[in-house]
């Protein structure tokens, strides 16, 4: 099965991606043709604005995928479309109904913004479609709104922020801090990441005074009057949620002030991806305390290494967390079809899927990720670091080390807080 790139607009495929920085311009067709497809897998990732660059290593990330499908000859032939979501969830959802109608789409996949994956997780539902989501994280979508067609093979907001709160009360017993203040971006993600937070800590029995939330809008370009807020009330640790160039922007603002010298700063679920760790160059603020749903050097084993060469290879740069979670996409769906045998026994793939391991880049040694089959969440364990000097991965002059590594099984929400989420009785 050879990868083939058909793209739409001006961009030409021998410009993508060898070594380019620069993302296709539209809507872009990887793998087989058409009429010799298995299945046609239709995907929605951001491809314009600060987060486009969860789009261009995305597109990697299926080709990688697919190249490795190609040498199994006993694995489904899989057409995969991508375009551009916009990071808009009406956009999106017209986008998808169009994948549907006139793509004929066995699957729908892909989305990083929570707000767009849940409008289109909706629409699956009604269509009686099955979502593969790959990068989007609010753990609502698996929770309170999951149904038999929702899957998602990257880490959510709840098994983050278990394992930041398991950090945060070790913490607490080696440093005595007392006061907590969050600040996530004002929407579906940032609130649904407080929650899963609090939650957590709860569980932990972890004692704190809430300092305050601060809520600035996704893609804001100026966080002075928040940073100045948390000031005037200082907590011993702030827990922000932003994601992207949301983050480096906060974290370079924040430098120009005593934000970091008067408070520890974490981030547990997008904080430490690469491009993150790129920005803070040789120098990052102290107290950092970060992690991600997926590390460029963690674990180190030999599939991460091989994963991370291969991107590195095809595109001449390291990937960032996203870039996992459409490798996983492809691997879960390719899996999943040769188990049911017919991608259009809706049925049958959902059987496949609930419950399937399916071996990935983030796996510690020993263990194999899996799709839990009540939550249709994949449950997989969770490492949280602090920046130390690195250079084996340039640009980037620092990379997450003092690994506190969580296990997966102990990260899984509870029977009772799924059915107290869900609004069931007896939770």
């Amino acid at each position: 099965m050879a990868t083939v790139l058909l793209f739409s607009g001006e961009s030409p495929a021998a410009d993508f991606p060898a070594q380019s920085t620069t993302l296709p311009v539209g809507r872009v067709e990887l793998g087989v043709e058409d009429g010799q497809a298995d299945a046609t897998i239709a995907c929605m990732y951001p491809m314009t604005g600060r987060s486009a660059s969860y789009g261009r290593d995305s597109i990697v990330a299926i080709q990688l995928a697919l190249e490795e499908l190609s040498s199994d000859p006993d694995a489904p032939r899989l057409r995969v479309i991508v375009d551009d979501s916009r990071s808009k969830a009406s956009f999106a959802v017209r986008m998808a109904e169009d994948f549907i109608e006139h793509d004929d789409a066995d699957i729908l996949c892909g989305m990083v913004s929570s707000g767009v994956g849940m409008a289109v997780s909706r629409l699956a539902k009604r269509r009686q479609i099955i979502l593969v989501g790959t990068d989007h994280a609010s753990s609502r979508a698996s929770l309170e709104e999951g149904h038999r067609y929702y899957f998602r093979v990257s880490s959510d907001t709840w098994y983050s922020h278990a394992a930041g709160a398991r950090y945060l009360k070790e913490l607490q017993e080696k440093t005595g801090w007392k006061k907590l203040a969050f600040l996530g971006p004002d929407y579906e993600y940032g609130r649904v990441a407080w929650r899963d937070l609090r939650q957590a800590l709860d569980q932990n029995d972890t004692r704190y005074e809430e300092t305050g939330t601060y809520w600035p809008k996704l893609y804001e370009p100026d966080y002075s009057l928040y940073i100045q807020a948390i000031l005037e009330s200082p907590p011993d640790v702030l827990v922000v949620s932003l994601w992207g160039g949301d983050f480096i922007a906060f974290l370079e603002q924040a430098r120009t002030t005593q934000l970091f010298s008067r408070m520890r700063v974490a981030n547990f679920d997008a904080g430490g991806d690469y491009e993150t760790l790129v920005s803070l160059k040789g120098d990052p603020p102290e107290g950092l305390i970060l992690s991600a749903r997926h590390h460029v050097n963690w674990p180190a084993t030999e599939r991460n290494r091989r994963f991370v060469t291969r991107f590195h290879g095809l595109s001449g740069r390291y990937p960032s967390y996203s870039a996992q979670g459409a490798y996983a996409g492809m691997l879960t769906i390719a899996r999943a079809i040769r188990i049911a045998g017919d991608v259009t026994n809706t049925d049958a793939m959902i059987e496949s899927l609930e419950g399937l391991e399916i071996p990935l880049p983030k796996d510690p040694e020993g263990y194999v990720s899996y799709i839990d089959p009540d939550t249709h969440q994949i449950v997989q364990a969770q490492a949280i670091g602090t920046p130390v000097a690195n250079d084996q991965y340039p640009p980037a002059r620092v990379m997450l080390g003092n690994w506190v590594v969580y296990d997966a099984e102990s990260l899984k929400p509870s029977p009772a807080l799924v059915k107290k989420r869900r609004g069931e009785s007896g939770g």
